[in-house]
């Protein structure tokens, strides 16, 4: 991924987890659906120090989420 500068910058945790480069269809759905699912794993990453297997356990009910909702929309 790179910025406005050229830049690269690494992946975040919840474009790692939900691959959002990969997308052979080239469906716009499926791009916003790993998108939106990337934003709500980062944001619960946030949440480790409060409680680290309740975060382990959203981002993977997050990913879950997202592959039946890849897989509907790629149907």
């Amino acid at each position: 991924m790179s910025d406005n500068s050229g830049a690269v910058t690494p992946n975040t945790v919840g474009e790692l987890r939900v691959r959002t480069t990969f997308n052979p269809s080239a469906n716009g759905n499926v791009d916003v659906i790993k998108q939106r699912t990337a934003e709500l794993i980062n944001l619960c990453d946030h949440l480790k120090p409060k409680d680290p297997r309740l975060v382990a356990l959203a981002q993977t009910a997050y990913e879950e989420a997202a592959m039946w909702a890849v897989k509907a929309a790629t149907a």
